[in-house]
């Protein structure tokens, strides 16, 4: 059965969406925000992406 992405519910800075990616494929969420954040600065559309998958995953609890 495959797991699906959910905003994290326990271990969230802001909405919860990179602690759910990151425990998706099981790396270290600090990870995933720094790579956010240098697609914000340097491409300018992380941003956009960010706020886009905060409405679209679904709240949920991960095991982080």
């Amino acid at each position: 059965m495959s797991k699906k992405i959910v905003k994290s519910t326990n271990n969230k800075m802001i909405c919860g969406v990179c602690a759910g990616i990151a425990d998706q494929f099981n790396i270290e969420p600090t990870i995933v925000r720094v790579i956010w954040a240098i697609a914000i600065f340097v491409y300018g559309t992380g941003l956009l992406a960010y706020i886009i998958c905060a409405i679209i995953f679904p709240e949920g609890h991960t095991d982080n």
